[in-house]
C-alpha cells in the first residue's frame, strides 16, 4: 500500500518543495512530481535550476528525452512515465493513479485554499485504508 505523508507549514509550498527534492536525491530516490498547472511546473524547474548556487538538482521534464534517466521529472500530466518510486503532489486534487507509487508526499502551505484541499486529500486518503502521516516543516 502507498505510503502517505504530509509536509505542512511551509511559508512557500514551492521553495518547501525545491527543498524536499533536494534531500531525495541524497538518498537516491526517484520522484515523479506532479504538477498539473503549467505555471507550477515552470516556476519548480527554476527553482530546480538556482537555488543553490553551489549545488545541481538533476530533472527533467517528462517530454524531455532526457526524463527517462532524471531522478526528478517534473509532470502536468501522469501517464506511463519512467518512475513510479515517489509521487510528489504539487496539485489541490488527489493525483490520478497515486497508487501506483510506494509513497505520496503532499506539501502544505499555511495559504488557506492549499491547506483545506489538503485537509480534503488527507481525509480521502484515510477513509480508503492508507493511513497518511504528517511532518511539520514550518520555522
Amino acid at each position: 500500500m502507498t505510503k502517505v505523508l504530509f509536509l505542512h507549514g511551509a511559508s512557500d509550498r514551492l521553495a518547501a518543495a525545491a527543498r524536499w527534492l533536494t534531500e531525495a536525491t541524497v538518498t537516491r530516490r526517484t520522484v515523479l512530481v506532479y504538477a498539473p498547472r503549467e505555471e507550477t511546473a515552470e516556476r519548480l524547474d527554476r527553482l530546480l535550476w538556482t537555488q543553490a548556487a553551489t549545488s545541481f538538482v538533476a530533472h527533467a521534464r517528462a517530454d524531455s528525452p532526457l526524463a527517462v534517466e532524471s531522478p526528478i521529472v517534473i509532470t502536468c500530466d501522469i501517464g506511463a512515465l519512467p518512475h513510479d518510486q515517489v509521487l510528489l503532489n504539487l496539485g489541490d486534487e488527489v493525483p490520478p493513479n497515486f497508487a501506483r507509487f510506494e509513497e505520496l508526499v503532499e506539501v502544505v502551505s499555511g495559504d488557506d485554499e492549499v491547506r483545506l484541499s489538503a485537509r480534503e486529500r488527507f481525509k480521502f486518503y484515510r477513509e480508503r485504508g492508507y493511513a497518511p502521516e504528517s511532518r511539520d516543516i514550518g520555522a
